[in-house]
Formats: structure tokens, C-alpha cells, sequence
């Protein structure tokens, strides 16, 4: 009953997803400035991208890594829930980590929060506390890059997998939620690390999540009343 119902928010979600689409692309189209079309920062953070997209097609892929900031992923995400976390493990087949306090955000956050990245925007700032960061920022650009493909792609190869935590809440509820937090993160980041502000994401948002559910609302009553007229002249 529950993953019914889990599949019906999932299936309701929808048009957010579509929404919170439009308003990343919408933010992006805002902070891209047309002075600033050309400058090593400009192509630093795809550059980064793309370099870590051919070293994962091409070497060795540390899959260790990704093991460790998946589990350390849930470990944070429970702790800042309420929750304490117990013994870690980590190898070359999969890790695990013991938590007391466990819900679906939980269970789906290393599929949409890129940890390593988490982590360099975080040292970037808190080292801007005591240094002049400001002559570093296209090599952390850069970074921001490499770890969030670090991040794309090793989520893209494990959802092709049999993964426990897809199954535990339905692949409907789950894709569905990932792939929102998913984009509400990169809205996020480049409010992080660009010029937009949080308000301008904020009501971006609100306003293409209203036109999406009127959209998706007027697409369902005529299917509805389609359907209705369908039966009754099949009555008839």
C-alpha cells in the first residue's frame, strides 16, 4: 500500500520536475552574462567536466571512492536528521554504514547530493575566511567540475544496477525524486557559485511550478471528460 502510494507522489511529482527544469535553465540563462563569454572561469567548471567524463570512460574507475562518499552521504544526511551513525565499511564490491534514524531522503541522498563536491565548495569558502581565494577560483571551478561528473556518472551507472535503495521505495518515487533534488541541486550550486540569487531561483520556481500544475491539471480534467463522453457513447 505504501509503494502504491509512493508511486502516486512519484507519478504527482511530475510536473515539478518539469518545472523545476525550466527555472535551472531559466537561472542559467540569467547568469550567463554576454560580456562574459570568453575568460578561463567561463570554461573552467565544463572543462573540469568533460575531463573527468573522459577519464571515467577511459582509466580505471575508483570505485572505491565513490563507495566511501555514497555511505559517508547517508551518514550525514542522518545526522542532520536526529540520527547517529555506527560502523562504516567500505570495499571494492559495495560498503555499508549502520544508522539509527533512516527515511526515503535518507536512502536517496547520495543519488542526488554529490558529496565531493559538497566538499570543495565548503573548503573553497572557509579558506576565503583566512586567504585571498579570489585569484584561485577558475582551478576551483574546475574542481567543482570534475566532482560533480564524478558524481553524474557514477549515479547513472549505479541506477542501471539492481540497487537496494531504488527498490526499497519503488523506481517510480524514487527516479522521480532523484531526479528533482537533482536539478533543485544544480539551481543551488549555481546560485553557490554564481551571480543569481537565491530570491531569483526562489520565485523562478515558484512561478513555473504554478503554470506546470495549472498545465498538468487541465491535461488530466480533459482526459477525464474525454474518458466520460467516451462511455457514454459507448452506451449509447
Amino acid at each position: 500500500m505504501f509503494k502504491f502510494l509512493k508511486m502516486v507522489t512519484g507519478l504527482a511529482l511530475l510536473p515539478a520536475c518539469w518545472a523545476a527544469s525550466v527555472s535551472v535553465y531559466n537561472l542559467y540563462q540569467i547568469s550567463v552574462e554576454p560580456a562574459a563569454t570568453t575568460g578561463v572561469e567561463v570554461w573552467a567548471l565544463p572543462a573540469g567536466f568533460m575531463l573527468w567524463v573522459a577519464f571515467f570512460f577511459l582509466l580505471p574507475r575508483p570505485f572505491r571512492t565513490y563507495v566511501l562518499g555514497h555511505e559517508l552521504t547517508h551518514a550525514m544526511w542522518s545526522l542532520m536528521m536526529g540520527g547517529r551513525i555506527g560502523k562504516l565499511k567500505v570495499g571494492k564490491n559495495g560498503g555499508h554504514v549502520e544508522l539509527t534514524k533512516t527515511n526515503f531522503i535518507i536512502t536517496l541522498a547520495p543519488y542526488f547530493f554529490p558529496f565531493y563536491t559538497f566538499l570543495v565548495i565548503t573548503a573553497y569558502y572557509l579558506a576565503g575566511i583566512w586567504l585571498e581565494v579570489e585569484p584561485y577560483k577558475a582551478w576551483w571551478l574546475g574542481a567543482i567540475g570534475v566532482t560533480w561528473a564524478f558524481h553524474i556518472t557514477f549515479t547513472i551507472q549505479m541506477l542501471t544496477d539492481q540497487q537496494p535503495d531504488i527498490h526499497e521505495h519503488g523506481r517510480i518515487f524514487s527516479y522521480t525524486i532523484i531526479y528533482l533534488m537533482n536539478v533543485l541541486v544544480i539551481g543551488l550550486w549555481m546560485v553557490l557559485v554564481g551571480s543569481p540569487k537565491f530570491g531569483t531561483f526562489g520565485e523562478l520556481l515558484a512561478h513555473e511550478t504554478a503554470v506546470a500544475y495549472n498545465h498538468a491539471c487541465r491535461l488530466v480534467l480533459s482526459a477525464w471528460i474525454f474518458m466520460v463522453q467516451w462511455i457514454e457513447r459507448m452506451k449509447g
